[in-house]
Parts: C-alpha cells; sequence; structure tokens
C-alpha cells in the first residue's frame, strides 16, 4: 500500500473525531455498494466530498450524498459510470425519457431495456437501510449485499434488523414482481438466499438440548418458504433456546416422528399459503403426549405465518410476528 494511499484510507476511516457529516461507511450502507466503490467513484469521476482538508476525516454532506445517489440511480438505468458521472454532477436526475439516451442524445436501446431495472422499490416510510439493501439487491451486489445485512442485524438486533429491516425490503421486492410481469424473480432470490446466510453466520452455537426446553419448527407439507422459520430458530438460539429446525415442506409422518422423539415444549408450524395450513395437522400434533403415565405432557403449538390467517385452531397459539412467537416460546420453557 503506497502512502498515499494509506492517507487517504486513514481518512476515510470510521473511528476518528466526529465533526459532523457522515463517513464514507455511513455513505456506503445508505447506497447500497461497498465503501471501495465509494472511493473509486471519488478517485475516477471527481464525486468526493465538495469541503475536504488534507489529513482530516473525510465527511460526506447532504449534498455530497445526494451526488452519489443520482449516481447510483444513473448506473442503475444501464449508462457507463463515466457518463453517468457526469450526469449525476449536473445534477440531472434520471428520468425514463434521459435513461434511453446517450450523452450526445442519441437513443440508447440497452438503456432503454434495463432503465426499469434500476427504477428502484417502493419502501414508504422506513429505515434508510431498506433503501441501501434494496439497491444492493436490485444490482445483485453480493458483497455490499452480505455487508449490509450484517451491519442492520449487528446495530440493531436480530429481532428489530428482521422487522424493520429486511421485512419491508422483501415485501417491497415481492410487490415489484408481482407488478412487473414476473421479472425480478432473480432479485427475491438472491436477497432470500443473503438473508438467509447472514443470519447463518451470525446466529450463535446451536444449543444443546434441555429436557422440556427445544422448540421444533418446520414448515407444513407443501410449504418451501423457510427464511421467517431461519430467522425465529436463529432468535431463539440467541436466547440460549435449544431448537431443532426441519426446514421446507416436511411430511406429516416425519413431523409426528420429529415430535416424538424430541418431546419438545413447542411446535412451530410455517404455512405461507393457505392452501398449505392444515387445521387437522395442527391440531394432531397439539394432541399428541408422551411420558410416564400420571406425568404426561405435549407441546404448545405455534401456528406461523399469513397461511393460517382465518383458519385459526382453537386453543393454539397464534403469534402476530416475530417479536411475539419468541416471547411465547420464552414463556412455555419458562413453565
Amino acid at each position: 500500500m503506497s502512502a498515499q494511499t494509506g492517507n487517504r484510507e486513514a481518512r476515510d476511516g470510521e473511528d476518528g473525531p466526529q465533526t459532523g457529516g457522515l463517513t464514507t461507511g455511513e455513505v456506503a450502507r445508505r447506497l447500497g455498494v461497498a465503501p471501495t466503490t465509494v472511493r473509486t467513484w471519488d478517485r475516477r469521476y471527481g464525486l468526493g466530498p465538495e469541503a475536504h482538508s488534507a489529513g482530516r476525516h473525510r465527511r460526506w454532506t447532504a449534498g455530497d450524498l445526494a451526488r452519489l445517489e443520482r449516481m447510483c440511480a444513473w448506473t442503475a438505468t444501464g449508462l457507463p459510470p463515466a457518463e453517468a458521472a457526469r450526469l449525476a454532477r449536473s445534477g440531472e436526475p434520471p428520468t425514463a425519457a434521459s435513461a434511453g439516451r446517450t450523452a450526445d442524445g442519441a437513443p440508447r436501446s440497452q438503456a432503454r431495456g434495463r432503465s426499469r431495472a434500476g427504477s428502484g422499490l417502493r419502501l414508504g416510510d422506513v429505515r434508510q437501510e431498506c433503501k441501501g439493501i434494496a439497491r444492493a439487491a436490485l444490482r445483485l451486489d453480493a458483497a455490499a449485499l452480505d455487508d449490509l445485512l450484517r451491519t442492520a442485524i449487528a446495530e440493531h438486533g436480530l429481532v428489530a434488523a428482521w422487522t424493520e429491516v429486511i421485512v419491508p425490503t422483501l415485501q417491497a421486492v415481492g410487490r415489484k414482481w408481482e407488478t412487473s410481469g414476473e421479472k425480478y424473480v432473480e432479485v427475491e432470490h438472491f436477497l432470500s438466499w443473503h438473508v438467509s446466510g447472514a443470519l447463518r453466520r451470525t446466529a450463535p452455537d446451536t444449543v444443546a438440548d434441555r429436557p422440556g426446553a427445544t422448540t421444533v419448527l418446520a414448515c407444513v407439507p407443501g410449504e418451501n418458504h423457510t427464511l421467517p422459520l431461519e430467522v425465529l430458530s436463529a432468535a431463539l438460539t440467541e436466547r440460549g433456546l435449544p431448537v431443532r429446525m426441519f426446514g421446507g415442506a416436511l411430511p406429516v409422518e416425519s413431523l409426528v416422528a420429529a415430535v416424538r422423539r424430541t418431546g419438545p415444549a413447542a411446535v412451530g408450524l410455517w404455512a405461507q399459503s393457505r392452501t398449505t395450513a392444515s387445521r387437522p395437522l395442527a391440531q394432531h400434533v397439539a394432541g399428541m403426549e408422551w411420558g410416564v403415565r400420571g406425568a404426561r405432557r405435549g407441546p404448545v403449538v405455534l401456528t406461523l405465518g399469513p397461511g393460517w390467517a382465518g383458519q385459526a385452531v382453537a386453543g393454539l397459539a397464534r403469534p402476530a410476528g416475530l417479536a411475539e412467537a419468541v416471547t411465547t416460546v420464552e414463556s412455555v420453557v419458562a413453565q
């Protein structure tokens, strides 16, 4: 590393005195790009902070951030970075019309074909991190997405990161897919995969079984949406509760066998769709018992997911979300 590069890295550091404005790392998280990308745009295209004194930690103002946001929007339309940087510096906002033309006004068929991919996701009033994650997902930027997800979980905790950052972004991707003629499926799969990976990397070590404290988690037969159960598994493990996760579409006979073999305190059954939610299955699991005569016990069954809406099973828990599901399991284990 050269002395000049070392000085640049030092100025970009986030451990120095706070003098107002955003650090390079904070800017990168808001944009949904890697910090190295921000530095490259500064070095190659002159998109660095307007005000900067040598030897000081660089800070980005709202105006600097707006310029970089225009850069992100332009590159998402398919423009080459150099051209996108020129337009970002000019202050021209990307539009459907201008995204289809080059700097000299000639038609850009490729940009027209790709411009809708950069039109963004309708996120509404959400945390700033959602926008960065959404941008990274739309660009299929694996490194930036992993960094943003890891940071969100570290800063907000698993439950808050899932509820307030990840879920709104997943919902926005789902809406984008539903309203775009089956497009953006790759974005949904890409984001879900990286969320799953982030959960595995940040979750603590598996907790050993304790009699009467284990929770069994499984999707009902025909259901393969495992991500919400992965989050619940990680959240329970984080709280020192043993979990046995069986994932997607567990056959009935296998679910029954797993419950009998583990003797769990609670069983969480996830159904994403009403077509997969099965009242008879939930009632059958809730009626299972084990142990010696006079001291037999059975599991508390949690019906989880939107598939159970309007199909409440009398006597069974129906948590409204992740936090409530965690609280329910904790109370069951504490009994």
